[in-house]
């Protein structure tokens, strides 16, 4: 795949390209924002490896000129800027994904790894901040990969499969759990308010995992 980095930190940037060219990836770094918009308008690219703090002209210029542009160039933004307000900026100016220094290269790849064997078609699942990867099994919030256990994942999808259906605590066990499981309903409730606290701004005034009275949950994908 032929991936632009955009990153001024020499040493970081060198880095960096010799891991992806490692991974077999077709790599052009440049160091500074205006020579990215050249190279974009120029050459056609997988992914573009975005730093933010660059010289001239600013990262979030830099993406918010490509998706003015019409571009969907998946950007993956590598920054030391961590506030949450300053990530919310990122994303709102058309950011695809979020690493902030410093950070593990392990990780880097993974995430670039997703970003690329993507279909051309976007099958992500979203709801309000939520970005959920039905194939790779990954869900990111505001930019972050959030971790669920398998089991998390498996409710979260069945929840997504049934939109803004009242769901009792007795089918979710079975759909999810199986029917030989021998837990108990409780199983459903302490699993929901783990989805609660790690996908609701205020788990306990839930958006998106609401309860319903006397049967169990509905999941509102509008909030």
């Amino acid at each position: 795949m032929r991936i632009l980095l955009v990153e001024d930190d020499e040493l970081l940037g060198d880095g960096v390209r010799d891991a992806l060219e490692r991974a077999r990836h077709a790599v052009e770094w440049v160091q500074d924002g205006r020579l990215a918009l050249a190279a974009l308008g120029g050459t056609a690219f997988d992914l573009l490896v975005l730093d933010l703090g660059l010289p001239g002209m600013d990262g979030i210029e830099v993406l918010r000129s490509l998706r003015a542009r019409g571009s969907a160039t998946p950007v993956l933004v590598l920054t030391a800027r961590d506030a949450p307000a300053q990530r919310v900026a990122g994303l709102d100016a058309g950011a695809d994904d979020y690493v902030v220094k410093p950070f593990d290269l392990g990780e880097l790849l993974a995430r670039i790894a997703v970003r690329l064997r993507r279909p051309e078609k976007d099958e992500s699942i979203r709801f309000g901040d939520v970005v959920v990867d039905p194939e790779a099994r990954v869900v990111t919030r505001r930019g972050d990969t959030v971790h669920l256990t398998p089991k998390e994942f498996d409710l979260l999808m069945f929840f997504i499969e049934n939109p803004d259906r009242a769901l009792g605590r007795g089918r979710i066990l079975e759909d999810v759990w199986g029917g030989e499981y021998r837990g108990t309903r409780r199983t459903v409730d302490n699993f929901v308010r783990a989805l609660r606290i790690k996908l609701e701004d205020l788990p306990d005034a839930p958006r998106f995992f609401q309860t319903v009275r006397a049967r169990g949950y509905r999941f509102d994908p509008r909030g």
